[in-house]
């Protein structure tokens, strides 16, 4: 049973339903919330790492001074070759930790439901290859990942924002939007995000439309997780190890 350290970094955006789909395929999980649960200092007990979204910045120290601890354990993860999957702000603090860079995006906030395609090299990932041309994904920001790390391989993309889905080493992942949502946690994040939330489609956010776009990301991303849990318990190869390049591949 691999046991998973998932960091929560904000209230509003909980597991969810990625808790359950980890948990139905075998894994164990510790649950993190900062800066009021305390992070371990190391990575020995794990055999993955997970990272969720948030409201802050990736880099606002100044007001949660423990997003640099989160940082340290996401870049010794992907150091070290523990599977890891951040998520949003997760993708962002991975991004940032290894080298990368994040802003605030310049084409305005990416808010609601979205398809990304698979760049070339997702269809040999062992957590990506098996996913559709276009998977169905739920956005909700205003930064992006405007600069991959150097040897980052490009694994999904949007018109948008170009870096949506991308690996570090052989199983470090980020993915720049959510799978982990109900229709619950979108619609009170509209709520307290009222200038982001008017930037989306209109009817985004009716029970309706929320209900279907997460029957169809659970089709999906549960099989995404359940390959997590494998690629963490050792049941899954990881990738190959990335050619040495100063640009992400593609």
């Amino acid at each position: 049973m691999p046991r998973i350290l998932v960091i929560q970094p904000d209230a509003s955006d909980p597991v969810g339903p990625l808790g359950d789909w980890l948990t139905a395929a075998g894994a164990e999980l510790d649950i993190r919330q900062p800066p009021g649960d305390e992070l371990p200092a190391g990575l020995d007990d794990y055999q993955a790492l997970v990272c969720l979204g948030g409201g802050m910045n990736a880099e606002d120290d100044s007001a949660h001074p423990w997003l640099k601890p989160v940082r340290d354990l996401l870049a010794t993860a992907t150091h070290n070759g523990l599977p890891t999957l951040a998520i949003c702000l997760g993708a962002q603090l991975l991004a940032v930790a290894t080298g990368g860079r994040v802003v605030q995006g310049d084409k305005g906030p990416e808010v609601g439901a979205y398809l990304v395609s698979k760049k070339d090299a997702a269809w040999t990932d062992p957590l990506f290859a098996e996913l559709p041309l276009m998977p169905d994904v739920l956005h909700f920001h205003e930064d992006e990942i405007s600069r991959l790390p150097a040897n980052a391989v490009l694994l999904a993309s949007a018109p948008k924002y170009v870096n949506q889905a991308f690996r570090l080493g052989r199983c470090a992942y980020g993915l720049q939007f959510h799978i982990e949502t109900t229709p619950e946690v979108v619609q009170s994040w509209a709520e307290d995000e009222p200038d982001m939330a008017a930037t989306a489609k209109p009817g985004t956010f009716e029970t309706s439309t929320l209900s279907r776009l997460h029957e169809d990301l659970a089709d999906t991303w549960q099989p995404f997780a359940a390959r997590f849990v494998q690629l963490a318990g050792g049941a899954l190869k990881t990738a190959a190890p990335t050619p040495r390049n100063t640009l992400p591949l593609a």
